[in-house]
């Protein structure tokens, strides 16, 4: 058939709803056509180190389509449960599995009767959008009063992939003021601040929040839990639900050791049930195992249930089978897994990890994240200054022979960050107003010539533009001024290497005499692509 003689589709872009109408490209996936750079260092996201999947193969024997299949009792997968229809809390052994640990281990003290309930989900991402689906309603300004409108609160600085899932839907977006640890409680733009002087002009006073507490997305901050208090409790006063979004919770740098060595959740401070808890298998096993769970009261898992059971229906049963697979292990006989009680064991399932494998391995990723975090921030704290020395005298007055000169530093601080507590980012804040060119291209253009400056041969860096973390239009200003490091993507061996050549990179742009070739980013991203570069980026969810 030749289509370039057929008529085009009919636009049928009227049909669309309003919520459809105002959906954005994604902001973190704009991005990716800079990872085809050869040899580009990943620095800015949250990518996971692909050494870190514990698998080293996946396999499977695919059945003849003219015979009958055999049965195979040491088979690795149950073939017939996983890649059947299944109910929406998941196969069994997975649901089991995850509910001992969340309840037992992870959230054993949570102050409600009965403790929470769980609901496995396809990774956090499809569980926040389940979340905002049953706690806000859609509002359209072409047909809605302003007082109809419902907010949402945030970080000022905030991962964007979950603010791009409630723009949409016509919410509020009201960014609350942070620090090294993460959303303040009080003071100027903190939560307190913010509901107690609500401009009722803007819509309902916001009944969600949105927040990453440990390792927070993009700042690495983790909340303290007399802070998580303080937030709590004016959640309380002004009855808002808070969906604590938590995929970094066991990479924190500071019964199970490791596990109470880390910061609660707020689930431990929730005598309320008000709290909707996002967990994920991304960071922990792999990103396109596409597997999580929700931890929430049993009233709200219910809903959340509802929900499951006429949209995702279940997450994947083969990636679901492997997981349990990996860390609990066959199913037997009479279907206990292999943490019940039964003595008879196979062989198969006395090789999985069990809990204990489970929260050693756990460990084990921190350990291995935070000695790249630190390799990482030692370079950028020996590197933050710039320092040119010269002499104090004219070079055009010679001194005398009983004459000394004294050295002049003029020493000009290029950046600045905090040392993460959590998380796999460093928020670096570029210091622009020390730049020597500041007045003759402006702040603005001297930071998007440095982003593509780093780039360019020899420091190959590709950093991630704070403007991607911006959930306001507003913020747009101040979060021009950032950049985020992703140190966990790459090989441990590589981070000193790479942080060099961005430091490197800084010096250089410090003393660049004009922005010859930084003018045009497409230009700019043609001649890149042609030489290679590292990626510093990592995006991730």
């Amino acid at each position: 058939m030749v289509y370039s003689t057929l008529s085009p589709p009919l636009d049928l872009s009227h049909h669309f709803s309003s919520v459809t109408k105002r959906r954005e490209a994604s902001e973190t996936k704009s991005l990716y056509k800079y990872f085809f750079i050869p040899g580009i260092a990943n620095l800015a996201g949250g990518l996971p180190n692909a050494s870190y999947f514990p698998y080293d193969t996946l396999e499977a024997t695919v059945a003849h389509p003219q015979q009958s299949p055999t049965t195979n009792l040491l088979k690795k997968i149950d073939l017939t449960t996983a890649l059947q229809y299944g109910t929406a809390e998941g196969l069994p052994v997975m649901a089991d599995f995850v509910r001992q640990f969340t309840r037992n281990h992870l959230h054993p003290n949570v102050p409600y009767a009965g403790g929470p309930g769980t609901l496995l989900t396809c990774g956090a991402t499809d569980g926040f959008s389940k979340a905002i689906e049953t706690f806000t309603n859609p509002w359209d300004p072409r047909r809605d009063w302003i007082s109809q409108r419902e907010g949402i609160l945030c970080e000022e600085f905030v991962y964007m992939n979950a603010i791009q899932t409630v723009k949409p839907r016509g919410l509020n977006i009201v960014p609350v003021a942070i620090d090294a640890q993460g959303m303040l409680a009080h003071g100027k733009g903190g939560l307190a601040d913010v509901l107690e002087n609500w401009d009722f002009k803007k819509g309902r006073l916001p009944h969600l929040m949105y927040t990453i507490t440990i390792g927070q997305n993009p700042t690495g901050g983790t909340l303290s839990v007399e802070r998580r208090r303080e937030i709590y409790a004016l959640c309380r006063q002004f009855d808002i639900i808070i969906i604590e979004d938590d995929p970094y919770w066991n990479l924190q740098s500071s019964g199970y050791d490791f596990l109470d060595s880390l910061v609660p959740s707020y689930l431990s401070v929730d005598t309320d049930g008000r709290v909707v808890r996002l967990d994920t298998f991304s960071k922990t096993i792999a990103p396109g195992c596409r597997l999580g769970w929700i931890t929430a009261q049993p009233a709200i898992i219910e809903r959340l249930t509802r929900l499951t059971e006429t949209s995702t229906q279940q997450p994947s049963g083969f990636v679901q089978a492997m997981v349990a697979e990996l860390i609990v292990g066959q199913q037997s006989e009479d279907g206990q897994n292999a943490t019940g009680a039964s003595k008879n064991k196979s062989k198969k399932s006395e090789q999985a990890w069990q809990m204990d494998g489970w929260v050693r391995w756990l460990e084990g990723l921190r350990a291995g994240y935070e000695q790249r975090m630190t390799t990482m921030c030692t370079i950028l704290e020996e590197g933050k200054y710039l320092i040119d020395s010269g002499s104090a005298w004219d070079d055009a007055q010679p001194m005398a022979e009983d004459e000394t000169a004294w050295e002049v530093l003029d020493k000009m601080q290029m950046y600045e960050f905090s040392w993460p507590t959590g998380g796999m980012f460093v928020w670096v804040k570029v210091c622009i107003e020390t730049h020597p060119l500041l007045e003759k291209y402006g702040p603005e253009k001297l930071i998007q010539a440095l982003w593509l400056h780093l780039m360019q041969k020899p420091y190959l860096c590709l950093s991630g533009p704070g403007t991607m973390f911006a959930p306001t239009t507003e913020l747009l200003d101040r979060a021009q001024t950032y950049y985020r490091l992703c140190f966990a993507a790459m090989p441990a061996e590589d981070v000193l290497g790479i942080t060099r050549r961005l430091v490197d990179g800084f010096r250089a742009f410090w003393q660049r005499k004009n922005l010859d070739g930084l003018d045009d980013e497409e230009i700019a991203l043609s001649r890149l692509q042609a030489k290679g570069s590292g990626n510093l980026l990592g995006l991730g969810c």
